[in-house]
């Protein structure tokens, strides 16, 4: 069984780990190799992930594994404020919000309920803020992760676009009341 908690400051070197291995799994098929180790090396570093535990505005939730509490099976992150995305501003129906950042769990662990009590943990802490509600962006083309977020109660709102490299990758914007 794995073990659900909030992040503490001396996990960023875990929490860079898991992402390494976990974002790619969540990009599209065809994502160019070299795209994803460029976004890994920019935004999901131990010194970045030292950052966003030492941001006051960042929830990061961790699934310990269970062999191996020092890697990490999944993590999710809560960024609040209010979106600089225009696309994302306009789909939103409900304020304040915060952003459920990233939902990222290792594939051995897919299908175990992880990214479940993840997502349960990590909206118990949305609602210890004046959030009325809670948004996530996700790649239109993750059939899985879009059924997920469904399941968990989250609707299609609109859509916007995140960068990956030189390519323009379209996600669906979700949101769901808290």
């Amino acid at each position: 069984m794995v073990e659900v908690r909030r992040a503490v400051a001396n996990d960023s070197a875990a929490l860079a780990r898991v992402a390494a291995a976990t974002f790619p799994l969540a990009c599209p098929p065809g994502s160019d190799p070299a795209d994803i180790a460029d976004f890994i090396a920019a935004n999901l570093t131990e010194e970045r992930f030292a950052e966003y535990l030492a941001d006051p505005a960042r929830v990061i939730t961790v699934a310990e594994g269970e062999a191996d509490r020092s890697e990490f099976a999944g993590y999710t992150m809560l960024v609040e404020g209010d979106p600089s995305d225009a696309d994302v501003a306009s789909a939103l129906r409900l304020r304040p919000t915060i952003e459920l950042s990233k939902v990222y769990v290792r594939e051995q662990y897919h299908g175990a309920g992880v990214s479940r009590r993840l997502v349960d943990a990590t909206i118990a802490a949305a609602l210890d803020t004046t959030a009325k509600g809670v948004w996530l962006g996700v790649n239109d083309r993750n059939a899985r992760a879009v059924r997920f977020y469904e399941k968990s109660g989250f609707e299609r709102v609109g859509r916007k676009t995140f960068r990956l490299g030189s390519t323009l990758e379209s996600d669906f914007v979700m949101e769901r009341p808290l």
